[in-house]
C-alpha cells in the first residue's frame, strides 16, 4: 500500500496476523465474529459517545480515490470512510465486513456475496455492481493502483475485467488467472472498496468529497490543514462508531503532534517521536502504546541511477548495508524499540523466519564494506556526496543523519541528508523519479501476506517498485508462491525469492516497524491493529 511514517521488540517480534485457512469457504462463517469482538478487540466497549476524536496525519499526496490510494496519508482517512468486504481486527484476525461469504472449490474462481440491505452515505445500495464497477474502473483508467488486479483473467489496462461476472444483485464471481489461495485476504485493502453510482458522474470532485461506504464520511477537507468526518448514518456494519466523528489534522513536525497532545489539544497520535521515546511512559502515565507493526523501512536506491547500475551498483548497495549498524541507530535514535531487519517481510507477519541465505548483507561488517566498496571503485570513480532523501514532517533527520555518519565514517565516503518539507513532496520526486541518490522507503502492510511485502514493491510492473527493480526470476517465484493451497510450501517461494532481492538489494531494509502510540486523557478504548492506523471508531470521547 503505502510508502510510507515509524514495543519494544524482542529478537523476533510476536506475529501480529494470524495464519488464515485455505480453501473453499473461506469467510462463510466469520460475519458473527465481526459483529462482536473482532472489529474491535472489545467486546464490552458497547457504549457510544458525543466527542469528536483528533488524531494526527499527513496532507495525502491524492484523492480519496481507491485505486489511487497508495499512500499511508491518503489511507489515514479512507481507512474509516471506505468499508471493504473483510476486515482485520487488532488481533489480525479476519471478519466479513460487506461481505456475507467469499467462497472457492478450486481457489481460482471465488463467488463474493454481498450482504444484502448495506448503503452508501447518499442512501443507495451497496451490491454487485458497487464492486465490479469499482475494479473495473481502477483498471480501465489504469490508476496507480491496477496492479492489484493483475491476477484477474482478462487483466488489460485500459479495459474492463473479463474476470468479473455479475451473478444476480448481491453476488458476483472472480475469476483468476491461477488459483491463488490468499485471494480473500487481499480484499481488506482499500483498493478493494466499493463505489457508488454518483462517483462515476465527477470522479475528480468524488475525490475530494467521496460518498461513504464505511463507519464515517468526509464532512470538509481543508487542503494542508485537515479533514473532518460525520459519523455515517447509514453504516450498518460492526465498526459502527461509538463517538460523534473525527478530525485528521495534517502536522509538519511529529514533535508538534505530541506536544498538542501532551497539552490536551489533540487525542490520538499513531507515531511518538523519537525526541520523546524515553520520557513517554511518564509524559502519559500509562496511556502509551507499543506493539509489533507489520512493516518494514529500508532506503531505496534507483536502479539507473549513476553508479548503482550493473555490477558496480550491486556491490555498492551491498557495501553501503554493510556499513551501517543497525542496532547502534536503534539504541541510540529510537530508545530500542525497533528490530534490525534481516529480510524484506515482517516478523509480524505469518511465515516469517530469521538466518535466510544471503541475509549477512543485513549484518553490520565494516571490514567487509570497504573490500566491496573498493572493487566497485576499480569499476568507476564514485562521484559523492552519497545522499538519503526523507520527508522532514515524519521525524526522520534523526536515523538519516545517524546513518549517513556511518556511510562516511566506515566507507570514507562523503554522504548526507537530503531533506523535503512533506511527504507528498517526496513521494512526487521518487515517482518523477528526479532523485539521483537514496530515498526512505516505508512500507506497511496493505494485508496480512508475506506477498504483499514482495509482489507491490518488487515485482517488475508494480506500481510501488520506485527503484526499477526487474526480475523475471523473481516475478516467477511469487506467482508459484501464490499458487500454492500450502501455506508452508508458498512461504518457501517467498523465501526462495528473497534470496534474490538479498543479492541485488534494489532497497536496504533497516529495521522492522513497530507502534509506539498514546493518546490522551480525554479519550478511552483506545487499540491499534497490525498495520499500524488507530481503530478510531471505537475511541469514546464525553
Amino acid at each position: 500500500m503505502k510508502m510510507e511514517n515509524p514495543m519494544k521488540l524482542n529478537n523476533r517480534a510476536l506475529a501480529v496476523f494470524a495464519t488464515v485457512a485455505m480453501g473453499s469457504s473461506l469467510l462463510a462463517a466469520c460475519s458473527d465474529a465481526g459483529e462482536t469482538k473482532s472489529a474491535t478487540g472489545d467486546a464490552g466497549a458497547n457504549a457510544t459517545s458525543a466527542g469528536i476524536v483528533s488524531y494526527n496525519g499527513c496532507e495525502p499526496r491524492n484523492p480519496f480515490l481507491p485505486g489511487l490510494a497508495n499512500e499511508t496519508c491518503v489511507v489515514g482517512v479512507m481507512n474509516y470512510v471506505n468499508a471493504r468486504l473483510v476486515g482485520y481486527d487488532v488481533d489480525g484476525k479476519m471478519y466479513n465486513e460487506l461481505a456475507e461469504s467469499v467462497e472457492s472449490t478450486d481457489n481460482k474462481t471465488w463467488t463474493i456475496k454481498v450482504k444484502a440491505g448495506q448503503k452508501f452515505s447518499d442512501g443507495t445500495p451497496i451490491n454487485a455492481d458497487s464492486f465490479i464497477n469499482a475494479w473495473n474502473y481502477i483498471v480501465r483508467e489504469n490508476q496507480t493502483q491496477a496492479f492489484f488486479f493483475e491476477n484477474v483473467a482478462g487483466y488489460e489496462p485500459g479495459k474492463d475485467l473479463a474476470g468479473l461476472k455479475k451473478v444476480d444483485d448481491q453476488t458476483f464471481t472472480v475469476e483468476l488467472n491461477q488459483a491463488e489461495s490468499d485471494f480473500p485476504l487481499r480484499l481488506g485493502f482499500v483498493v478493494y472498496a466499493p463505489l457508488p453510482e454518483v462517483a462515476f458522474k465527477d470522479m475528480k470532485a468524488f475525490g475530494e468529497k467521496p460518498v461513504s461506504s464505511g463507519p464515517y464520511v468526509v464532512k470538509e477537507w481543508v487542503h494542508q490543514r485537515s479533514v473532518t468526518m460525520d459519523v455515517n448514518p447509514n453504516y450498518d456494519g460492526p465498526r459502527k462508531a461509538k463517538n460523534g466523528g473525527l478530525e485528521y489534522r495534517m502536522y509538519t513536525s511529529p514533535d508538534t503532534a505530541y506536544n498538542d497532545l501532551l497539552g490536551g489539544n489533540l487525542d490520538v497520535i499513531s507515531t511518538v517521536p523519537d525526541s520523546a521515546l524515553s520520557t513517554v511512559k511518564t509524559d502519559l502515565e500509562g496511556r502509551d502504546i507499543s506493539r509489533s507493526m507489520a512493516g518494514v523501512l529500508a532506503i531505496g536506491i534507483d536502479m539507473t541511477t549513476p553508479h548503482f547500475q550493473g555490477e558496480e551498483g550491486k556491490l555498492r548497495r551491498a557495501a553501503i548495508s554493510m556499513a551501517i549498524n543497525r542496532e547502534e541507530v536503534i539504541k541510540n535514535i529510537f530508545d530500542g524499540t525497533k528490530q534490525p531487519a534481516e529480510d524484506f517481510t515482517s516478523p509480524a507477519v505469518d511465515g516469517w523466519k530469521s538466518g535466510l541465505p544471503g541475509s549477512e548483507v543485513l549484518k553490520f561488517n565494516p571490514e567487509k564494506a570497504k573490500e566491496l566498496w573498493a572493487k566497485a571503485e576499480a569499476i568507476s570513480k564514485f562521484e559523492g556526496p552519497f545522499k538519503v532523501a526523507y520527508n522532514s514532517d515524519g521525524g526522520n533527520q534523526g536515523w538519516v543523519d545517524a546513518i549517513c555518519n556511518q556511510v562516511k565514517n566506515n566507507l570514507g565516503v562523503a554522504a548526507e541528508g537530503e531533506s523535503f518539507p512533506d511527504y507528498k513532496s517526496l513521494a512526487g520526486a521518487i515517482h518523477d523519479l528526479t532523485l539521483k541518490g537514496a530515498f526512505r522507503a516505508n512500507w506497511t502492510a496493505d494485508y496480512p501476506s508475506q506477498y504483499n511485502f514482495l509482489g507491490p514493491v518488487y515485482a517488475s510492473n508494480a506500481d510501488s517498485n520506485r527503484f526499477n527493480y526487474k526480475n523475471e526470476k523473481f516475478d516467477a517465484l511469487l506467482k508459484q508462491g501464490l499458487g500454492e493451497n500450502d501455506p508452508k510450501a508458498a512461504q518457501a517461494k517467498y523465501a526462495e525469492a528473497q534470496q534474490i532481492l538479498l543479492d541485488e538489494l534494489p532497497a536496504i531494509p533497516l529495521w522492522y516497524r513497530a507502534i509506539t502510540a498514546g493518546y490522551s486523557s480525554k479519550v478511552s478504548n483506545v487499540k491499534f491493529t497490525g498495520d499500524g492506523f488507530p481503530v478510531l471508531s471505537q475511541v469514546q470521547k464525553p
